[in-house]
């Protein structure tokens, strides 16, 4: 079985959703998404595979997303997307892909629903 997950070794929620993992014995490819952020297609699938729109997977807590002015509910789903890749902090992590579907591993066990 095949399962990736966009990982940042400094967030609790994402290391203890790799620990969950790895205790179940999958050994997922890791990607940490903050130093190989995703191109803008991988962001649209994982968006289609989350069923959520942009701006619901993004960090709204972020200096970025305020200096930004990405609270501009006229800002497009490709403008949000872009704003990501650009700044890919504003990404909510982790997120797992398992068997063509998608999680986020908010709570950790959220991500066993895929698996």
């Amino acid at each position: 079985m095949n399962i990736t997950i966009y990982h940042n070794p400094r967030c609790s929620k994402s290391r203890e959703t790799l620990q969950l993992l790895e205790q179940r014995g999958i050994k997922p490819v890791i990607i940490e998404y903050l130093k190989s952020p995703p191109s803008a297609e991988q962001l649209d699938v994982l968006l289609q595979l989350l069923a959520i729109e942009p701006r619901e997977l993004m960090r709204k807590k972020e200096s970025e997303y305020q200096e930004n002015q990405l609270d501009d509910e006229t800002l497009d789903r490709q403008s949000l997307i872009k704003a990501m890749i650009k700044h890919p902090i504003l990404i909510e992590r982790p997120i797992v892909l398992a068997n063509g579907k998608a999680a986020i591993g908010r709570p950790p066990e959220a991500v066993l629903a895929i698996l």
